[in-house]
């Protein structure tokens, strides 16, 4: 995405997707800026041992929720691969 911002002569900052894409210079499906939302509540809990109260974690996340991050950052990619062409 902040290929496609600075292509668009824009600049961008920061990790949040949801507003990365509602910050683009392009029309932008509401849909897609909720699927980023998903996408940035795996951002930090992800990362951090000690983020939940119990266990690391990989003992919070599964396929399921793996699955449904992988769709959604799958169209957010064709998005911005579809407008960089």
């Amino acid at each position: 995405m902040k290929a496609l911002h600075l292509a668009r002569r824009q600049e961008a900052w920061g990790c949040t997707v949801a507003r990365l894409l509602r910050e683009l210079p392009v029309p932008v499906d509401p849909e897609l800026i909720e699927r980023g939302r998903v996408l940035d509540n795996f951002y930090i809990p992800t990362r951090y041992p000690n983020w939940h109260p119990e266990g690391p974690p990989f003992e919070h996340y599964g396929p399921l929720q793996s699955g449904g991050a992988l769709g959604h950052a799958r169209e957010i990619v064709g998005f911005v691969r579809d407008r960089m062409g």
